[in-house]
């Protein structure tokens, strides 16, 4: 053990680690749950600490050979090399102080190794003075979520959703020549292609992929340069600007200050309008896991008009049994989305006077949908989508039993006579063509050239028969 020391004194810390007192004092007093603060949030700061030193160092705040050890430590940070050394839970101060110290602190002691120093030892750098300067947990963290969130989505949703969408449409392009029965409300309704239905989930996943790009102009203005209430107090007028500058060079995003730092410090909108958009997403994910596993179901007793792919046993009793597992766990991670959405929007609104204090669970929920949703379509469209094939024998002989080819008639004999003809059927179990012409009002030539599922796919000049019958 060594002794490190902060403001309230001394603290006992393994030699092991690279942290310090109040890191430890952390881990001491907010020992709840299991969630660590994401690894992607610590990367964050590290690279934002890298671009303040450097940035003081060109503002004269900082001696170069200081802001060169703590750059390079931070970026070796950054880059994950000691991602053991941030074992903080999620549930802590509101503010993310205690996970911005951890990094402050880790930073700090490998700066000094690296200077040739005692860890621990604080000199010739000091974790605040030098470290932190220009900054505050305040404006730091929020622009780390920032940041994080940012990447996340460049690097995980956006590539995913676009890989799903292009499997989609080659499924919308496979089916373009098959017919279906179209369901509303769970019924029988009009036929269309099936390449149709699949081409309304790629539509519904381009709206998805519009709603969130339109939240990323938000979430690149950074918090920094406000300090603790968003006045800048102890930092440069041009920190924040040339932190910006490095950062957007690093990681290619335009990344600019906010422009009003009390709202950047106060409020977590960016971050909300996000989280509500990865929730539009689940929900359209779902709609579409939901339809596909009921097309699947069966494959005897059930709709039976999709073939799923067999990835494994689905049963430990039933023999054979196969279950659409992909849309099961797209359709569980769906619902956590919307349970993090929830807690995002109550958290967000927890800013009171100058510091909104809910910011660690806000990053941790958004960037938990994030990771799941990317990982969730991968899968989805690796495992299910990609061999889908549609059972065209099942997919035509619902269309042929349904009644509600009846719909192509009521330009011919209007919408009272035509339920007439529907609902004769259903009572005697007929053919829709055997009630048709039970009813005499239409001839079997014309019913051959109108009860035809292909015509049926898109509008057409309505031409109503002379012999219809007047109200």
């Amino acid at each position: 053990m060594r002794l490190e020391r902060d403001s309230l004194g001394s603290v006992g810390v393994e030699d092991t680690a690279l942290w310090g007192a109040q890191t430890q004092r952390s881990l001491q007093f907010f020992a709840i749950g299991e969630e660590r603060m994401p690894l992607a949030i610590i990367h964050a700061l590290a690279q934002i600490k890298a671009a303040a030193a450097r940035s003081n160092v060109a503002l004269g705040l900082l001696a170069p050979e200081l802001g060169a050890a703590i750059a390079d430590a931070a970026l070796a940070v950054a880059r994950g090399e000691y991602d053991e050394q941030f074992p903080l839970r999620v549930w802590q101060t509101g503010s993310g102080t205690q996970s911005n110290m951890n990094v402050n602190e880790v930073i700090a002691n490998l700066a000094n190794e690296g200077l040739g120093q005692a860890r621990g030892s604080k000199s010739p750098i000091h974790p605040n003075d030098h470290v932190n300067l220009g900054q505050s947990s305040n404006d730091v963290f929020p622009s780390a979520l920032h940041l994080s969130v940012a990447l996340a989505l460049q690097q995980q949703v956006l590539p995913a959703l676009a890989r799903l969408r292009d499997l989609l449409q080659r499924r919308s392009e496979d089916f373009a020549d098959v017919l279906k029965i179209g369901r509303t409300h769970l019924m029988d309704a009009v036929p269309l292609r099936l390449g149709q239905e699949f081409s309304g989930y790629v539509d519904q996943l381009r709206q998805g992929e519009a709603g969130i790009r339109a939240t990323l102009p938000g979430l690149y203005a950074l918090a920094l340069g406000g300090t603790a209430v968003g006045t800048g107090l102890n930092t440069h007028p041009e920190f924040a600007t040339r932190v910006c500058a490095l950062l957007q060079d690093w990681v290619g995003l335009p990344l600019h200050p906010a422009e009003n730092l009390f709202a950047a410090l106060a409020g977590q909108e960016a971050l909300c309008q996000l989280s509500g958009q990865l929730r539009s997403l689940a929900m359209s994910l779902l709609k579409i896991g939901n339809d596909i596993r009921w097309m699947g179901s069966g494959p005897r007793a059930g709709l039976g008009e999709l073939s799923l792919p067999e990835n494994e046993p689905g049963s430990s009793i039933m023999p054979g049994k196969v279950n659409p597992t992909q849309a099961e766990a797209l359709s569980m991670v769906c619902a956590q989305v919307f349970g993090n959405d929830a807690a995002v929007a109550f958290a967000a609104s927890q800013g009171n006077f100058e510091l909104n204090v809910y910011k660690p669970v806000i990053g941790y929920n958004v960037l938990q949908s994030i990771r799941l949703l990317a990982d969730a379509m991968d899968s989805f469209g690796e495992h299910c989508v990609r061999d889908l094939q549609a059972r065209p024998k099942e997919l035509r002989r619902h269309l042929e039993s349904s009644l509600m080819l009846v719909t192509a008639l009521v330009p011919r004999l209007g919408y009272e006579q035509a339920a007439a003809i529907a609902q004769r059927a259903h009572r005697e179990g007929s053919t829709l063509r055997e009630a048709a012409l039970a009813s005499g009002g239409i001839t079997a030539a014309e019913l051959d050239e109108i009860l035809r599922p292909e015509r049926m796919l898109a509008p057409e000049p309505i031409t109503r028969g002379e012999e219809r019958k007047k109200p």
